[in-house]
């Protein structure tokens, strides 16, 4: 099994519509060359920031296939998580001939599973994929915390997890994981406003919202970070810190789509249940970018 170089700045991408809500393919090749660009180091595609939910399967694997043509040199960590193992593992199947290097498997949403039933879950998955997993903790979305002593227990346990996305908001959970997981094990932050902190710890990078929009400076921030530039890295950071606030005053990706349209990279249309950004946040990234 083949493990992927994820460090630095991946970013989760947008997923771009018509006011008729097909897929504007054009400006996601845009998008997505513009990443390339900015100088990231790996690609997100249908993550919670794609609104992947509300994508149908051959939608998924259009945007990979023009994901992986504009960036071919760029590792893809693809989103294919769902609520079940026979859901996660359809994904899986629907996507497997696409240019995927790694899943990103979400702890498992709305049935609140038990710890236990968390590591029983991802041991499943793990022993019928081809292709290594990076596990995606986020209580905000799923409504239930892996405890990083979980965490832990799966790295060490199971072959094929190679990493996880901790989008818990608690820095103190994180440096657990990296202090007693396997050395190789990969923590990446899935909060903006602390991977500066979390890489101190000893994360190897973030799964950015923020660098949809200033894809060059998130890099160059992390990119400090690796290095141990801290100062550098830290007057970086500060100056995203704007970026960081305003891309979650409303649901992600609302804000993020708010800032591209503004940018004149793609619309701001959503697919329902979510809606456009309200006056106040458009007005707010007006002030953030200075447009």
């Amino acid at each position: 099994m083949k493990i992927p170089e994820l460090k630095g700045c991946g970013t989760a991408l947008v997923t771009p519509f018509l006011e008729d809500g097909e897929i504007d393919y054009e400006a996601y090749g845009a998008l997505v060359g513009r990443q390339v660009a900015g100088g990231v180091d790996f690609l997100v595609p249908l993550g919670t920031t794609a609104e992947t939910p509300t994508l149908d399967p051959m939608e998924r694997l259009a945007l990979l296939d023009i994901t992986h043509d504009v960036a071919p040199d760029l590792p893809l960590l693809v989103g294919c998580g769902s609520n079940s193992v026979r859901g996660t593992l359809f994904n899986m199947q629907a996507l497997e001939g696409s240019a995927a290097d790694a899943w990103l498997v979400v702890v498992p949403f709305y049935n609140k599973p038990t710890q236990e039933g968390m590591y029983q879950y991802f041991k499943v998955i793990a022993s019928e994929s081809s292709k290594p997993i990076v596990m995606y903790n986020v209580p905000g979305r799923t409504g239930v915390n892996m405890l990083p002593e979980t965490a832990v227990r799966i790295a060490r346990e199971v072959p094929g997890i190679i990493g996880i996305k901790e989008a818990s908001g608690k820095l103190e959970q994180a440096a657990q994981i990296v202090s007693e997981a396997p050395s190789d094990f990969i923590v990446l932050s899935g909060d903006d406003d602390l991977t500066l902190d979390m890489m101190k710890a000893g994360a190897r990078g973030v799964i950015s919202v923020a660098s949809n929009i200033l894809p060059s400076e998130v890099s160059a921030m992390t990119r400090a970070a690796l290095e141990s530039r801290w100062q550098e890295a830290e007057a970086l950071n500060e100056a995203l810190k704007p970026l960081y606030h305003a891309c979650f005053v409303e649901s992600n990706p609302i804000p993020a789509k708010a800032a591209l349209s503004l940018m004149g990279l793609c619309s701001d249309a959503m697919h329902l249940p979510l809606v456009p950004a309200s006056a106040t946040t458009r007005e707010l990234m007006k002030s953030v970018l200075g447009l």
